[in-house]
């Protein structure tokens, strides 16, 4: 193929990513935009095979069979529940590709003893640093979503100071590579090994209730490596997807550290959670009690409501309880309630966790509104139903100056008539701290599986 007819190719396949993303704005045409983008990831591969540096296409077919087979047995086997793991996996994957393929760049210089030009140099680099970095720190991230080890902040002291020291050896082992006619392979296998030890160390001390924007981050930084490599081989298409990835990436982490009132710095350097949660958990159960709820008492408030507002949380994640909300709502919407559904940014273990959730229920996307416009309808809300969220409605990031989530933009259910929280017990949340709107007078505990708790309020409701 041609350079002009490969160029075209792969531009058309940028059109179609581009395409892809703007339809992913809305519900309605989502299918459609994954359709496009995968129309046109097909086809730069397509144009990827016919390239003449392709050597052995028996391996690109091994690789096509494997990976597309175990793509497919993911895809069918995760549980929604267990969806931002695999999110940090595949971001570690993208990140151990640039690794390779950077690397397998450098060595090929090193074999051939050849020199590599500084741009080249450069941008081999970064497509090891960053794909290193990447691939640990996704790897950190899937250990904390799975439970394999704390989720809370691991910190010790002078940690910030080792990792700038990590970084910059890195820095100072890359330039020299670039500088040198002919690579080492201590210096590179040393820039690899703490490229990775940095991962960790960026992970590590962040805890679990600013893990959607980790997640968030780490696939803008398998994006960056991927462009990055894409310039180390000459690949227009790797380029501009691995652009796109690493630009949505930041933006949307961006948009979170905003829904937090924190910076994105504050995020992956403050520790969050670290050491607040006894606390605040002693400072707020003191002297106050909770008010349980019957499930029969809940759903004679349910029945009768004009306006009803789900806040769901990971737990409705957890207990798979989202097929038992729809069909509680359309039960009180036969009766001529309202039922809408508040979705905070960072509700959930990654970015739009809980929309994905709805949606797989069916739950109309009309009726699933963004914190901004779903706050000022509190006020007037019969019952606020709070389905497994913690932190998300915690009234102290309004009223408590010492808590760690003080300034948090939150959902306002402490301002409904009443507060039904749904919750196996009394745990705190990611941030490790005690929820304030647990104590408040209106709110009454329905401890339990959220799902057979949900299956009761139907059966009752349904009697009302």
């Amino acid at each position: 193929m041609s350079p002009s007819l490969q160029a075209l190719g792969y531009l058309a396949a940028a059109v179609l990513f581009i395409l892809g993303l703007k339809r992913l704005n809305s519900p309605a045409t989502a299918r459609a935009g994954n359709r496009l983008s995968s129309i046109g990831m097909l086809l730069a591969i397509a144009i990827t095979l016919v390239d003449r540096a392709v050597i052995s296409y028996t391996v690109i077919a091994a690789g096509l069979v494997v990976g597309g087979a175990l793509g497919l047995w993911m895809a069918r086997s995760v549980k929604m529940t267990s969806m931002p793991q695999m999110v940090a996996l595949l971001n570690g994957f993208g990140g151990a590709a640039s690794l390779l393929v950077g690397g397998a760049e450098l060595l090929r210089s090193h074999r051939l003893g050849q020199t590599m030009a500084v741009d080249a140099g450069v941008t081999v680099q970064l497509a090891v640093l960053i794909g290193a970095v990447t691939l640990t720190g996704s790897l950190v991230a899937f250990a904390k979503l799975q439970e394999l080890m704390s989720g809370r902040p691991i910190t010790f002291g002078g940690q910030k100071l080792v990792s700038g020291l990590i970084f910059l050896g890195i820095v100072g082992l890359a330039v020299y590579q670039v500088i040198t006619p002919v690579p080492l392979l201590w210096t590179f296998y040393t820039v690899v090994g703490l490229s990775m030890v940095l991962g960790v160390m960026l992970v590590i001390p962040i805890g679990g209730a600013d893990m959607p924007v980790v997640i968030s981050l780490l696939n803008s930084y398998s994006g960056i490596a991927a462009s990055m490599t894409g310039f180390v081989i000459g690949n227009t298409g790797l380029i501009i997807s691995g652009a796109l990835v690493g630009s949505s990436g930041i933006i949307l982490s961006q948009i979170m550290c905003k829904a937090m009132n924190r910076s994105l710095a504050n995020v992956l350097f403050g520790a969050f959670g670290a050491t607040s949660g006894a606390a605040g958990g002693a400072r707020s159960a003191e002297g106050l009690t909770v008010r349980t709820i019957s499930v029969e008492d809940a759903a004679m408030q349910l029945a009768y409501a004009r306006l009803v507002i789900v806040v769901p949380g990971y737990g409705l994640a957890v207990a798979q309880a989202q097929q038992q909300v729809r069909e509680l709502a359309e039960l009180i919407e036969k009766r001529g309630g309202d039922v809408r559904y508040a979705i905070h940014p960072v509700a959930g273990r990654m970015p739009g966790h809980m929309n994905v959730l709805l949606a797989e229920a069916n739950v109309p996307y009309d009726k699933l509104y963004d914190m901004d416009d779903i706050n000022p309808e509190f006020e007037r809300a019969d019952v606020a139903l709070v389905i497994g969220a913690n932190d998300v409605v915690n009234p102290a990031a309004r009223t408590d100056p010492s808590s760690p989530i003080y300034g948090m933009p939150i959902l306002n259910a402490d301002h409904a008539k009443s507060v039904i929280v749904m919750k196996r017990g009394m745990s705190a949340g990611f941030a490790g701290i005690e929820n304030d709107l647990f104590y408040y007078p209106q709110t009454s505990m329905l401890f339990g599986d959220a799902k057979q708790s949900l299956s009761g309020l139907i059966s009752e409701v349904k009697q009302v």
